[in-house]
Formats: structure tokens, C-alpha cells, sequence
């Protein structure tokens, strides 16, 4: 897994030195869903184990199959040069490949398990005639699944872009950070491209349309209130829980639906169908954030590193006491932020909306029938909206 980095960093978010921030923040986001450090197996890694064993095969490496081609294996040799700088790509790729026993690639996953399930509503499993289909997912939706990954882990690699005005000497020699952003521009740009020409064969113009959208959102959450120039979290001086839930959308919700929507859409569901996928995912990665969000106020004493100023219990919290917004950035250290927030009604009212984004995930289940797909579905769910 990726490594996070020491509490001497833990302020970043309020007086921010950019590259060890940007590191940090790449760190946050390539652990979806979140990861439990301790050695007892959590609910949601039993909840991933037992739907992989449903879909056939293990997925936390779905897009590894590109990242061991010769043009990656080529960065990776050349990455060298990066070791002992503090350059975000090392940790990135570190995350990528070295796994250990948790699992960081769930979006393909459940990509999988929603075709299966819907799958099972048309008894697809029992059609042995088509060697398209293997354990009632269609060929065309394993491929997107993998898609659906790449096109994340470019992403993750291009966020690995730092600003280099603003490094320090501690970060490593400009030379060799100046270098590590050409490689993360270019091994983002080469999956990026391999996840299109996949979209191409498979011949289908709506799902093309969709994807292209989903990346479309993944820029353009780079670029929204929530996000200064160099991609760093930053609150606008008016900010609304809205906001949070644009940013989400943007930053994860749009990829997972669109997946979600697509695979529905390669197999010719009907609308209904379609759209109950879209809810799917949509609401599924609301849940998701709004957990990881939360987890630095319901257990500072182990996740209080990983609290920003544009979490969503922040937010609630500003946009029911506007005049605080000055001094919440300018005065208090994060300790101080938990404790004021958690005295407010904003962390209780986070909560509950973390059990209705996954009462909404669940709900839009109900148009698949019950099968051991829709069942890891929905285990999946409550291994995230939980309080």
C-alpha cells in the first residue's frame, strides 16, 4: 500500500508546502476504498475478497497487464533517478504495485459485479453457447472493467505533477523532479491512450461518449472552487455543501456511474436499467468520500493526518457558521478544528447522509434479482456507509 507520510507534515492542508501536500494527496486518493492498518481482516476486505471469488479472479492488478508492458517497464527502470527525492510519482507507483494483502483497485470490481448481477436477471450465467460470457459477465464488460482502471491509474499518475517553483532543497534536485514530472506526464498519457484504444474496439459509441465524460470530470475537478492552481485543496470564500458534492462527483462519482452505466449499456439494458447503475455508482462513491472524510473526526488519534479544510464535516460545519471560516484557516491547528467541529451538529449530520448515500446505492439494486453478485453488492455497501 501506499505509505502516508509522518505527522511532521500533518498541517499541511492549513499552511501547505506544496510538493509534500501534493504527495500526500495522491497518497488519500489511491486507497479507495480505505484500507484498515491493523492485522485483523476488516468487514470490508472480507466483503472484496468474497466478491472477487464471485466475478472469477482477483482485481486488485486489473490494469497490471499494462503497467508490465515494455513502455512502463522502460519508465519504471528510468524511475530510479527518483529514489531519495520526495517526488510523488515513487509513492504512486508504490501503491500501484506493491499491494500487499489489501486492495486498492475496486472500481473494475465492481464494474463486475453489476454486470453479474445483471447478468443473472436475464440468466446470461446458464447461455454456455456464447464463449463471450464466462460466469455470466459478458467478455466486452471485463474489458471495461480493466478500462475503467487504467483510466483511473492515469490519472492518479498525471496528479503526480508538482508545481517546481515551489520546491525546497529537502525535496531533492530540481533536475531529477523536473524529470520525474516528464514521466509521470508520459506513462499517465500511455495508459491513458491504451484505456482509449480499448474504448475504440469495443464498438460501441455510446459507451466511448460516456467514458470520454468520466475523464472529462476527473480534469475537470482539478479546476473547481474546491482546487487552487496547483490542485491543492483551498475553501472559497463562500463555500456550500454543494460544493463538496460537485467535487466528489467530478473526482470519483463520475467514473464509477459512468462504468457502472456502461456495462449495463454493452449488454443493451433498457434505460431503467441504465439508470439504476448510474445511481449506483454515483451514490457509492458518496458514501465512500463522505466515510474517508469523516474518519479524522470519529478517530483522530489515527487518521487526524489525513483531515483537510474541504472535508465534508468542515464544510457542513462553515455553511452553518459563515463568520468562522477566517479564523477556522488562520488560527487553529487540527486538533483544535476536530474539537470545534465535533461540538457542532456537522459530524452527526455527515453520518446520516454516509447512510443514506448507501441506502441509495443499495436501493437502486432492487432491479437486479437476488444472486450471490447482488448480495456482494450490496456487502460491499455497508462495509462503506457505516458510521
Amino acid at each position: 500500500m501506499l505509505t502516508i507520510l509522518p505527522k511532521t507534515v500533518q498541517h499541511v492542508f492549513i499552511q501547505p508546502r506544496a510538493s509534500c501536500q501534493r504527495c500526500y494527496q495522491i497518497c488519500r486518493y489511491a486507497t479507495w476504498p480505505w484500507s484498515d492498518t491493523s492485522s485483523k481482516p476488516t468487514t470490508w476486505n472480507k466483503a472484496v475478497s468474497d466478491a472477487e471469488k464471485i466475478v472469477g479472479y482477483p482485481t486488485s492488478f486489473m490494469s497490471l497487464r499494462c503497467l508490465l508492458s515494455d513502455e512502463i517497464s522502460n519508465v519504471a527502470l528510468l524511475m530510479r533517478k527518483l529514489v531519495g527525492t520526495r517526488h510523488p510519482l515513487l509513492k504512486t507507483a508504490r501503491g500501484l504495485v506493491v499491494d500487499g494483502k489489501y486492495n486498492i483497485q475496486t472500481r473494475g470490481l465492481l464494474v463486475l459485479l453489476i454486470s453479474k448481477s445483471a447478468g443473472a436477471a436475464q440468466n446470461v450465467s446458464h447461455n454456455l453457447s456464447d464463449p463471450d460470457i464466462v460466469d455470466g459477465i459478458h467478455k466486452s464488460q471485463r474489458t471495461l472493467a480493466e478500462i475503467t482502471e487504467m483510466v483511473y491509474t492515469a490519472n492518479l499518475i498525471h496528479k503526480g505533477v508538482i508545481n517546481l517553483s515551489a520546491l525546497t532543497p529537502e525535496d531533492g534536485p530540481a533536475q531529477d523532479m523536473e524529470f520525474g514530472n516528464k514521466m509521470a506526464v508520459l506513462s499517465g498519457d500511455f495508459l491513458l491512450a491504451s484505456a482509449c484504444t480499448g474504448l475504440a474496439e469495443l464498438n460501441n459509441t455510446k459507451v466511448v461518449e460516456n467514458i470520454s465524460l468520466a475523464i472529462g470530470n476527473l480534469m475537470e475537478s482539478e479546476f473547481t472552487d474546491l482546487r487552487d492552481k496547483d490542485g491543492k485543496p483551498v475553501l472559497p470564500s463562500s463555500v456550500k455543501f454543494d460544493d463538496w458534492l460537485q467535487q466528489t462527483f467530478l473526482a470519483s462519482g463520475s467514473l464509477l456511474a459512468r462504468g457502472c452505466q456502461s456495462a449495463m449499456e454493452l449488454c443493451g439494458y433498457d434505460n431503467h436499467v441504465l439508470q439504476a447503475a448510474f445511481t449506483f455508482g454515483e451514490n457509492m462513491a458518496y458514501a465512500h468520500q463522505m466515510q474517508e472524510d469523516l474518519k479524522p473526526f470519529l478517530k483522530p488519534e489515527e487518521h487526524l493526518q489525513e483531515l483537510t479544510l474541504t472535508s465534508a464535516p468542515v464544510i457542513k460545519y462553515l455553511e452553518n457558521n459563515k463568520t468562522a471560516q477566517q479564523t477556522l484557516i488562520e488560527n487553529m491547528n487540527f486538533e483544535k478544528i476536530v474539537t470545534l467541529v465535533k461540538e457542532s451538529p456537522a459530524v452527526a449530520e455527515c453520518e446520516q447522509l454516509c447512510i443514506e448515500y448507501g441506502q441509495k446505492a443499495k436501493a437502486a439494486l432492487n432491479v437486479f434479482p437476488t444472486s450471490d453478485a447482488q448480495n456482494a453488492l450490496v456487502n460491499i455497501v455497508n462495509a462503506t456507509a457505516v458510521s
